[in-house]
């Protein structure tokens, strides 16, 4: 994929790209030539498709295609383009064995197609492709990455490295097989859904292994530490050779970055689309948002299930284009539970799984029939059924659980222990009571999240005792998404907004800046000066509350970090 900015892309433009890449892949017996370009705010995405053993081929091929098209429309502007395509081949190969200073770039298209025929010689992998269409003839998964092919998921795994591929003829194919696996993705929610499901395979009787923004897990043993939504924490749990369930939470940059890491699973979940990363990687709005999570719809395997957020016109919006974007579309699984009764009634008399909250309690519907998971206060992650937001979790994870085979009266019996527990679901709605005072933390991390937590803390204030926050944000955002987590606080009219610096996420501003914007903000809202602080650590700005608050206060703390969150439950210990 190339992305282009400061150049006009337009008809003609792309397509003699198109032809070009036509041209080159009928050269190079690519059977799949399909070629995307997406316009977007800041330029465009030129995407092309490749054999998998032909992928860094792919990039050579994808630069000459557009840069032989410039030069052909202008070469006048364009001269010393091709000079400065092989000065970059050359810096990029100092230090390496590679062989690009003899197949340095070039943009007459014979010559280019030559190199390219030499080029995907020295890259061709032809076992790789034999073992990968062994695997998929027997409907087993795969995972590849730069030095490892993987066959067959968890206890069911086999690893080959690249460079000493088997024949397929010498692969023990009977003791190789796939393990139940469910994809999230979304907005908001993420981690949350993936422990609940995590949670119901382990009430199954089943090792699960999953990964999210806080590390990578077999049950409750940490594998890895940090933020593992993305493709590297995918290929860990399905590696896990003790794993007999995998969960995988699964990020937007991931998938924009490095695409989806598996092959297959049994279903998927999208959570919702909200507002938030505008800017990064050609998406600038939620239709664009929601195309990268509805991604996860290529790998739900034909008869499985993608559950979809029925409440979310994006989702509802795109769902009807799926066949049209993959060649077919999934069956769907519905979840609703807010005000509207009959949101899912369509669905439903479609014989569409759904799921939502009816007269107080959740109900799963299957083709096997509806059944009663329980009432919702009932359910500790619910807080007593103000938890709006962990309701729709409870909900998508119930038909994502259903989709794995895990039986209803299970699921019902997870979700009535799930949360009792802090350990159940570190950092996200995590409630202590402290000498009167009642803290919670969240990982609230956009303007959607941000929401939900405070109208549970309004809930719990009750009108009578003062709220405090905290209030920070990751810098890699532009400043107009940080002016409106700003503005989602001031309309809660808290007492006091201690702003702090989001030390784990400082990404390329300089301390202090984000704090700057946000208190900016706050006071354009009305704030006043004695309503507000500032810290520049997580910790600080926890500790700073804590003094402030008193008995019958509610105090909303956002903590982003994994370090920082530990040191401010280290801190609570302490009260």
């Amino acid at each position: 994929m190339l992305e282009i900015a400061g150049v006009t892309m337009d008809d003609a433009l792309l397509g003699a790209w198109r032809a070009r890449v036509a041209r080159a892949g009928a050269a190079l017996h690519w059977g799949n030539r399909r070629c995307v370009a997406r316009r977007h705010a800041g330029g465009t995405s030129l995407a092309i498709a490749a054999p998998i053993d032909q992928l860094f081929l792919a990039t050579e091929v994808n630069e000459w295609a557009l840069c032989a098209s410039l030069m052909e429309r202008d070469p006048i502007r364009w001269s010393g383009l091709q000079e400065a395509l092989v000065a970059e081949a050359v810096r990029a190969a100092e230090g390496s064995a590679s062989p690009v200073v003899d197949l340095a770039p070039v943009l007459d298209e014979s010559a280019a197609l030559a190199r390219f025929k030499c080029l995907a010689s020295l890259e061709s992998r032809p076992r790789l492709q034999a073992l990968l269409d062994a695997g998929t003839a027997r409907g087993l998964p795969h995972i590849l990455d730069e030095t490892e092919l993987t066959l067959g998921a968890g206890v069911g795994a086999r690893h080959f490295a690249l460079s000493d591929l088997p024949d397929p003829a010498a692969v023990p194919w009977t003791e190789l097989r796939n393990i139940p696996t469910a994809i999230v993705t979304g907005s908001n929610g993420k981690t949350t859904t993936v422990r609940l499901i995590a949670a119901c395979a382990r009430a199954n009787g089943w090792h699960a292994a999953y990964n999210c923004t806080d590390g990578v897990f077999l049950d409750d043993e940490p594998l890895a530490s940090g933020d593992y939504s993305g493709p590297a924490g995918a290929r860990m749990v399905l590696r896990e050779p003790r794993a007999e369930a995998a969960i995988l939470e699964t990020a937007r940059g991931g998938i924009l970055r490095r695409g989806i890491a598996v092959s297959q699973a049994r279903t998927a979940v999208v959570t919702n689309v909200s507002a938030d990363h505008f800017g990064e990687y050609g998406i600038h709005d939620l239709a664009g948002l929601a195309e990268v999570k509805l991604a996860v719809a290529a790998v739900v395997a034909p008869d499985g299930v993608l559950v979809l957020n029925a409440e979310d016109a994006q989702l509802r919006a795109q769902a009807g284009h799926l066949a049209q974007r993959f060649g077919r579309c999934p069956p769907l699984g519905w979840f609703a539970v807010g005000a509207d009764p009959h949101i899912l009634d369509e669905y439903r008399s479609r014989g569409t799984a759904t799921c939502e909250v009816r007269e107080g309690r959740l109900q799963l519907c299957l083709a096997s029939g509806a059944h009663d998971l329980g009432p919702i206060t009932e359910m500790p992650l619910s807080m007593g059924g103000i938890a709006g937001y962990n309701v729709a979790n409870l909900a998508a994870a119930a038909l994502a659980a259903a989709a794995l085979d895990i039986p209803p009266k299970t699921v019902a019996a997870a979700f009535a222990r799930f949360g009792s527990d802090l350990k159940d679901n570190p950092g996200r709605m995590m409630r202590f009571d402290i000498d009167g005072v009642k803290v919670l933390i969240d990982y609230a991390h956009n303007p959607d999240g941000l929401h939900g937590f405070l109208r549970v803390a309004e809930h719990l204030r009750g009108g009578i005792g003062r709220l405090g926050m905290l209030l920070g944000h990751a810098v890699n955002r532009k400043d107009a998404d940080i002016e409106e987590l700003a503005r989602v606080a001031a309309l809660y009219g808290p007492d006091l907004i201690v702003v702090k610096e989001d030390e784990g996420h400082l990404r390329g501003r300089a301390p202090g800046e984000v704090p700057r914007i946000i208190l900016a903000e706050l006071k354009r809202q009305g704030m006043a000066d004695s309503n507000l602080a500032i810290e520049y650590s997580e910790v600080a700005a926890a500790r700073r509350a804590l003094q402030w608050a008193q008995a019958g206060d509610v105090l909303a703390l956002p903590i982003h970090s994994p370090s920082a969150r530990t040191a401010v439950l280290a801190l609570l210990e302490k009260h």
